[in-house]
């Protein structure tokens, strides 16, 4: 076949070589993208490259970040962000007493429930407008408490508070981080925190950075969900606000914060070390 071909047998057989891998080449490419395609349905649409390489990582995949972000390109896999509509959440104008900074941006804990961070931020729904109070463990990122409604009162805080504590039951001195807002400086609020011997702390005016923590996660909830589901009735949001962070963020979604672990495995991972 060489002779009449008219090539030497080294070159026909570097040629075979060159196609095998090539070959080799092209199936792994299509393996590895059915396996990102998966990854990235299973998480919602909701993972971009970085996450999805850290969960390729896990299974045993040497790839790249830039491979994977160039596989999905071409897929046409991208992930669910939306722009923001701000909306003011926070009604720091009131009399009411102001707990001092006790967190002062010290984000690093090393235990559950030794500190919470909460915050109150706008959903929007075609019937009506809705507010989101959520409460979160610092040292697990894990959403403890939280309560939809359709008004930014004392109440909603008030429950989101109580959903955390029922679960949780911390022991005497959690400090429980918020800002300035009215519904957290009100008497009803500040008794309540006193009867589940909490420790009140309070960013400082107009300082978001610190409450970072739970402002950068209902950040994220509205890129990735809620302005990219457009909830058309408060019963939909509801079902579906619950469906997202109980099942989804608590349970799935991974942090680098936490090395890369959803906030229920490392709050599992904790309390398996110390038992």
């Amino acid at each position: 076949m060489c002779t009449l071909l008219e090539v030497s047998r080294s070159g026909y057989y570097k040629w075979q070589q060159e196609k095998a891998k090539e070959n080799s080449y092209q199936r792994r490419r299509k393996t590895l993208l059915a396996r990102i395609t998966w990854l990235f349905l299973d998480h919602c649409s909701r993972y971009g490259a970085p996450k999805i390489t850290n969960l390729l990582r896990r299974e045993g995949w040497r790839v790249s970040e830039r491979l994977v972000g160039s596989l999905m390109n071409e897929s046409g896999l991208r992930s669910c962000v939306s722009k923001k509509f701000r909306v003011t959440t926070t009604d720091s104008n009131h009399n009411e007493p102001i707990a001092p900074n006790v967190l002062n941006q010290n984000f690093k804990t090393t235990a559950p429930n030794k500190i919470w961070v909460t915050d109150i931020t706008y959903v929007p729904c075609r019937e009506g407008r809705l507010y989101l109070a959520s409460v979160m463990d610092l040292y697990t990122r894990k959403i403890v408490g939280w309560k939809l409604g359709d008004r930014m009162t004392t109440d909603l805080v008030l429950a989101a508070l109580d959903q955390a504590y029922e679960a949780k039951k911390p022991s005497k001195g959690l400090i429980h981080h918020s800002d300035r807002g009215s519904q957290y400086a009100s008497e009803e609020y500040r008794k309540r925190l006193k009867k589940y011997r909490m420790r009140a702390s309070m960013s400082r005016k107009g300082n978001c950075y610190d409450n970072a923590c739970i402002e950068s996660f209902h950040s994220v909830l509205k890129k990735e969900f809620i302005y990219c589901t457009r909830f058309r009735t408060k019963a939909q949001a509801q079902q579906e606000m619950f469906e997202y962070i109980e099942l989804f963020y608590n349970r799935k979604i991974i942090h680098g914060s936490l090395g890369y672990e959803s906030p229920d495995r490392f709050e599992e991972m904790y309390y398996k070390k110390i038992s």
